[in-house]
């Protein structure tokens, strides 16, 4: 029976409520799946940071590098600095175990109305996929006199041809595996230089997959279509900042941004992912039992399938769909049903099903 190490960091706000929600979902899977878990919690975060001077432990990344993935909720509080949780937190971890690939699929769910009028059942069904160690987020600038007439700021970006060429293969093969396609979504028309060589090096890799269909999109383009015709896109690779802007957008079409989850994928294994939903940590709401664990449930799925356990996953995201289409949903989809509430008709689905429905 095969036995997986999972490291759980909460992080803070609905981290709390969401994570431990998940851990139970992933328990029952496990048992109905024949496998094993080992979880153990780590206490970070910017709560972690206000006691300790730290998001982490120092020597927290090499306590990581023992288990198989890391299961995530959110980071930050409003009493600490809001640059500091992903520089200390969150990029920390994608780069030091180089999480290069940022895996936000985006979805309709069966009895959720999105915002989108005019999209019918599977018009929303494709894949962004966000370079996640390079580009506009390096966070390599500085101060010039700040504070003198003269004062100055710059951040440069950095896109290397290995950087590039990595993450490029990784979506054109996830396009062999869907429907074929993959849109790059870039904005070289002004960047000419970053995103002209982007462009370029994806270009080259394209070649070596004459059975995708490639096409290059303006974000601005990119941004309309999301809304106007979804269906336009399956697989979108983009750089790391234009991914971050459109998961978001990517989650607000299918109805809230508690139902997105992601992966930050190390895609060699020689280092665990890191898997998370996209919204952030809500302090205005934790602590209420209001949050909709339905990201982080994905995430769970996304987690599953990384580690081999496609039954499981598939399960899973069939069992969040019925969920969906036949129950209340929490607040940020317009009903009343708290997290436990979801938690538990997930857990019964779970525990009824049979191996002949599995």
């Amino acid at each position: 029976m095969k036995r997986y190490r999972i490291a759980a960091v909460n992080g803070d706000g609905i981290g709390d409520e969401i994570v431990p929600a998940g851990i139970e979902v992933l328990q029952a899977l496990a048992e109905k799946f024949h496998f094993l878990v080992d979880i153990q919690d780590f206490p970070w975060g910017a709560g972690y940071y206000l006691q300790h001077g730290a998001f982490m432990s120092d020597d927290g990344l090499e306590d990581l590098k023992a288990f198989d993935a890391i299961l995530f909720g959110a980071v930050g509080l409003p009493e600490v600095d809001d640059r500091l949780p992903f520089r200390d937190y969150t990029n920390k971890v994608r780069t030091a175990f180089k999480q290069y690939v940022n895996l936000r699929p985006v979805r309709s769910f069966p009895g959720i109305k999105g915002p989108l009028r005019q999209a019918s059942a599977g018009d929303i069904d494709f894949v962004i996929i966000r370079e996640n160690n390079e580009g506009e987020f390096v966070q390599s600038g500085r101060h010039l006199y700040p504070e003198q007439p003269e004062g100055m700021a710059i951040d440069t970006s950095i896109f290397t041809r290995a950087g590039i060429e990595r993450v490029a293969h990784y979506a054109f093969k996830l396009a062999q595996q869907r429907k074929g396609n993959l849109t790059n979504v870039t904005k070289s028309n002004t960047l000419i230089y970053t995103l002209g060589y982007w462009d370029k090096v994806i270009g080259e890799v394209s070649e070596h997959y004459p059975d995708v269909s490639y096409k290059k999109m303006y974000v601005d383009a990119a941004s309309a279509n999301f809304v106007l015709h979804p269906e336009y896109f399956d697989v979108i690779l983009t750089t790391n900042m234009i991914g971050d802007i459109l998961s978001d957008l990517g989650g607000a079409i299918m109805g809230s941004l508690g139902l997105g989850g992601s992966g930050n994928i190390n895609p060699e294994g020689d280092y665990p992912s890191m898997f998370e939903p996209i919204h952030g940590s809500a302090p205005d709401i934790a602590g209420q039992g209001i949050a909709n664990p339905i990201g982080l449930f994905w995430s769970v799925s996304l987690m599953l399938d990384h580690l081999g356990e496609i039954a499981a996953a598939k399960h899973l995201l069939n069992t969040i769909d019925q969920v969906t289409s036949e129950s209340e949903m929490t607040r940020d989809l317009g009903g009343e049903a708290k997290t436990a509430d979801l938690t538990k008709l997930m857990l019964d689905k779970i525990h009824a099903s049979t191996p002949a429905t599995i």
